[in-house]
């Protein structure tokens, strides 16, 4: 069963976490051979990354997995928030990001179950992950990556690639090799985090999030009635019995307040946070994504998710340059486009995070003062609610400074994610997002295309979608006429106003990229 096809390939992939198993669907999906390892036997039954956000579901999309993951996991249908006992504001996702995504809304997915899901579809297309099998380390030699991994009878293989992905978590035996630095630090607080069979008016299906003096607590609905994931602090006099710790070592004053009956905890688990990135993703041939590049709080459940982000980044540009669609240099954009965005994450979830724990005068004056008023106030503000749901659900990520990104049309600039518009095609109704499950470059025209767009686009294999012009397309920042290159993950690559094909073909020829067909 661990027994690989073959000895050598073109990625090997280090970790089977959502992350590496992510990848390895989409570069599987763009013809790559690929070999994924894990050091451990099984894959994980318990965990604390729940949330699959709405650019994570627009990703899935593209490869036809959005639907069964919205289907076993469970919809978050609003999020409430309390503070010193009192509910102090209630947020309907469905409301805030209609019309902004088909996906307005996260999904809590636990990850064990989240894994099990990406491995049976690898599982389809004759792809499995090759357990008890450790990376030992590996070298460059003659343009090619050489792998020493530990089979799980002690032996070792060789394994020779053109590139390896490091997604191999916190502690990335990758990243050790590499000796790329991994500043940051670890929040002083102990954490826990249980499943639960509980009852109480707070056991409705939604997102709870609690905070008190030195308390937090956040709940989150998992399928089935009752039950629910908790995440809260430890008792502060237990925080250094950290190895023996049980349900009953937990803070239940949040729990109590907010009336929540826990009947039976199903399983317990403590951690530390940490909050880091690592100085680069990238070294040759060797590359990082996921927890090995960075980590940081559970605020707003951005961990996996941006991972996932990482890999869907990469997946693309491996594939591209692999199959000689582009020069090798395509690979120098991923770490300036995914480490400033962990970087600018990492940050903002510090302070949130720092912001609701911490123990002092002043922070314990904007959690049980501030806060109570400000929540209202904001929510109640359409713009405001925009602005969570574009930065939670990541669909405000852009890579406006990338290499990559040029122009701008309407609003959207080059680097913006394609914004989402219901739209026809050949009578159908639909969306513009149905095009991006090729996977593939393409231009995207809302209204009608120049005269010389469709032979131009057909002399290299460039797909073409022209969409009927519709006044939604104006208010979500299209131009009429415009031309948007679009690259295979979904974002605008090049935005141009006049439509012009000698600007797709220009963009293009500088880059030396060229289609997939």
């Amino acid at each position: 069963m661990n027994a690989p096809s073959t000895r050598d390939t073109d990625v090997l992939i280090i970790g089977a976490g959502p992350t590496g198993l992510v990848l390895a669907l989409w570069l599987t999906r763009l013809g790559v051979r690929v070999r994924i390892v894990d050091k451990t036997a099984e894959p994980g039954t318990t965990s604390r990354a729940l949330a699959v956000q709405t650019r994570t579901l627009e990703f899935y999309s593209q490869i036809g997995l959005a639907d069964a993951v919205v289907e076993r996991g469970r919809r978050v249908i609003a999020i409430n928030f309390w503070v010193a006992g009192k509910k102090t504001a209630r947020a309907v996702f469905g409301e805030i990001g209609a019309g902004l995504s088909p996906f307005p809304y996260a999904v809590v997915f636990p990850q064990d179950e989240h894994e099990r899901l990406l491995i049976a579809r690898l599982g389809e297309v004759g792809m499995e992950v090759e357990r008890q099998t450790e990376l030992v380390g590996f070298e460059e030699a003659n343009g090619r990556v050489i792998g020493r991994l530990k089979r799980p009878d002690g032996t070792q293989d060789t394994c020779e690639a053109a590139y390896i992905a490091g997604c191999d978590g916190a502690h990335s035996i990758v990243r050790e090799t590499l000796q790329i630095g991994f500043p940051g630090g670890t929040y002083n607080h102990l954490f826990y985090v249980a499943d639960v069979q509980a009852r109480g008016p707070a056991m409705n299906g939604e997102l709870q999030v609690a905070l008190d003096r030195a308390d937090f607590l956040a709940v989150f609905p998992l399928q089935g009635d009752g039950r629910a994931r908790l995440i809260g602090t430890v008792r502060d006099e237990v925080e250094h019995q950290h190895e023996n710790l049980s349900w009953n070592d937990v803070s239940k004053r949040v729990i109590e307040w907010i009336r929540i009956d826990v009947e039976r905890v199903n399983w317990f688990s403590t951690y530390r946070v940490h909050h880091r990135v690592a100085d680069c993703f990238r070294k040759r041939r060797a590359f990082l994504l996921g927890d090995a590049a960075h980590i940081h709080s559970p605020v707003g459940g951005q961990g996996m998710n941006t991972g996932i982000g990482d890999a869907v980044n990469l997946a693309w540009k491996f594939a591209a340059v692999l199959h000689g669609r582009a020069n090798a240099s395509l690979l120098d954009s991923y770490e300036p486009e995914r480490i400033a965005f962990a970087r600018r994450l990492v940050a903002t979830t510090d302070r949130a995070f720092t912001g609701v724990t911490s123990p002092g005068a002043i922070a314990r004056l904007v959690r049980l003062h501030i806060v109570p008023l400000l929540i209202p106030r904001l929510f109640a503000l359409k713009r405001m609610r925009r602005l969570m749901f574009r930065t939670v659900s990541q669909t405000g990520v852009n890579y406006r400074g990338s290499s990559l990104s040029e122009g701008r049309a309407g609003t959207i600039h080059g680097g913006h994610r394609l914004p989402w518009v219901t739209a026809d095609s050949n009578g159908v109704a639909g969306d513009n997002f149905a095009p991006l499950t090729s996977l593939d470059w393409q231009v995207h025209v809302y209204g009608d295309a120049a005269p010389e767009m469709k032979p131009a686009c057909d002399a290299r294999n460039l797909p073409l979608h022209v969409f009927p012009w519709r006044p939604e397309m104006n208010r979500a920042g299209l131009k009429r006429n415009a031309a948007y290159l679009v690259r295979p993950d979904g974002y605008v690559a090049l935005a141009d106003p006049a439509g012009s094909a000698t600007a797709v073909a220009s963009y293009l020829d500088a880059r030396n990229l060229t289609a997939r067909k």
